[in-house]
């Protein structure tokens, strides 16, 4: 199974952008039920635990559980859309990939583009009761911005400062820049109630929020409970009573929890999406972001040479990423952004096609002898996608040593790797996306402060373009084509997230990247 990386700051303090897919051991299991009875009820809070038995109930086995449940320091990984059970934010993204009203009911730019104005709905609380209004939204970016273990903060350096005014939320920008609204999302403003949030530790496994449903029991890195919150803004459209959201089990016993009524909704790997269907259950494919990339660092020799950096891309073969290890479900990708997708760059894709003839002479060129160029592949845990990479460099007279390193975040982040893998779910903004891969501070970037020549007056002009202008989409694809001109990052390939459920739980709504559960139902 491959492991996906995402945005997200590490343990030690340095800005990143990880996520792994957990997989639980026997070990992780048997603590798990342990420590169950160390559970934190909510009850006070919410009433009684939400049940089976009560109602629609959603079971939703899910490999992202969120370590923390403060949206601040739980970051704009993967597991945002378990955190968007209880948190609401400013906007929500459409099946188009582009901002429509969520807390925010409009917003307005000024003239200048460096100020944009959100007027939230009236009547919001949070489900502690406390008034969301423009004060506690402040308190939120504000928080996010300037918490110490905060793993925002990187994505909110357009904001200079926040004004309240009653409903009216005034963002002051460092810069121009359109992209906002875009930002302000699910993955990176999940709003907490400030009366919570002013222990933010006590808030990380008690969590208060705006959103359709309010936690009633939580069993910290295993279980939570929660039931539909009846002052959620949109509570009409949310047909499901309660939810018991599960840490998954080992991969290979999803499908069994699914087909015997334990789960009715679950995560899979691609390998598991045959046995889904051939169960009767619905396999659910999300579209994405996600795309899964080589790393490398043209600080450090040998990709000080821009022959072997070359020579690396020519000798990959993404098609082979994909039949090994998609099942049908992937794609070749050399590019962040999906085909179809508005920042996707049609001129830009095959520019290194697989060629290990050119690879083996641009080699020769930089005065390596086949088997004298050796690397050694840092990762976190044990991949197939490593073992892929050796063998296509092996071809080409690359010997590759695999070195797992599970402090893997710390030297990453810190640039010290030379060589690398790592895979990312992407970003709500475009821009966003292009800056953590290619700017001089990208997370991304293994090789800051490198930047691809004219790359930060490609994005800086994609942030002053109206995103609905009539050029945007093209401003935008050169942004990208600017970007893709990096010598750090080879991109393989991409695969979508993919869900199995019962039958009984109906179709959920394609936004790409999220889950939203608004008119969805479950069955009996």
């Amino acid at each position: 199974m491959s492991i996906r990386i995402a945005l997200r700051r590490s343990p030690a303090g340095s800005p990143s952008l990880l996520r792994r897919r957990p997989r639980r051991t026997r070990l992780a299991a048997l603590s798990a039920v342990l420590v169950t009875a160390a559970g934190v009820s909510l009850t006070a809070c919410g009433g009684q635990s939400a049940s089976a038995g009560a109602g629609d109930t959603l079971k939703w086995a899910s490999s992202s559980f969120p370590a923390h449940w403060d949206p601040v320091v739980s970051g704009s990984g993967a597991q945002f859309r378990e955190l968007a059970l209880v948190y609401a934010s400013l906007t929500r993204t459409d099946a188009t990939g582009k901002a429509v009203p969520d807390l925010a009911e409009s917003w307005d730019y000024n003239a200048r583009g460096d100020q944009v104005t959100f007027h939230l709905r009236p009547h919001l609380t949070f489900s502690d009761g406390t008034a969301l209004d423009a004060t506690a939204v402040k308190d939120a970016i504000v928080r996010a911005k300037t918490q110490k273990d905060s793993a925002l903060f990187g994505d909110l350096t357009s904001i200079r400062s926040v004004d309240a005014d009653g409903l009216d939320v005034v963002v002051h920008l460092s810069q121009v820049d359109y992209q906002i609204p875009q930002l302000l999302g699910e993955r990176v403003l999940q709003v907490a109630s400030p009366k919570a949030a002013a222990d933010p530790k006590k808030l990380d496994q008690a969590p208060v929020g705006a959103g359709p449903f309010t936690v009633t029991q939580l069993v910290p890195g295993t279980k939570v409970l929660l039931r539909k919150n009846p002052d959620y803004w949109d509570a009409k459209d949310i047909h499901i009573d309660n939810v018991e959201l599960t840490s998954a089990p080992d991969a290979s016993t999803v499908v069994s929890g699914l087909q015997t009524g334990v789960y009715n909704f679950a995560d899979i790997e691609a390998s598991q999406a045959d046995a889904a269907k051939k169960a009767g259950l619905d396999v659910f494919v999300q579209p994405g972001f996600n795309a899964e990339n080589i790393s490398l660092n043209v600080n450090k020799a040998p990709f000080t040479d821009d022959k072997v950096v070359d020579a690396v891309r020519y000798a990959v073969n993404r098609q082979e990423f994909v039949d090994k290890l998609t099942f049908g479900y992937g794609s070749a990708t050399d590019e962040p952004f999906p085909k179809g997708y508005v920042a996707y760059d049609p001129a830009s894709a095959d520019l290194y096609p697989y060629d290990p003839a050119k690879s083996r002479k641009l080699l020769a060129e930089a005065g390596y002898r086949p088997g004298a160029l050796k690397l050694t592949l840092v990762i976190p845990a044990a991949d197939p996608q490593a073992e892929i990479v050796q063998s296509q460099l092996a071809k080409v007279g690359i010997t590759v040593t695999i070195k797992v390193d599970k402090n893997w975040a710390t030297p990453f982040f810190a640039k010290d790797l030379t060589f690398s893998l790592y895979g990312t779910t992407g970003r709500d903004s475009a821009v966003q996306t292009l800056t953590a891969h290619f700017g001089p501070n990208g997370p991304l970037n293994l090789s800051t402060p490198y930047e691809p020549a004219g790359f930060e007056a490609a994005v800086a002009k994609v942030r002053q373009t109206s995103i609905d202008a009539p050029d945007y989409a093209k401003v935008l694809q050169a942004a990208t084509r600017t970007g893709l001109r990096s010598k750090a990052l080879v991109f393989t390939y991409s695969a979508p997230n993919l869900f199995a459920k019962s039958k009984a739980v109906s179709a959920l709504p394609e936004n790409p990247g999220h889950i939203d559960w608004t008119g969805v139902t479950i069955g009996h």
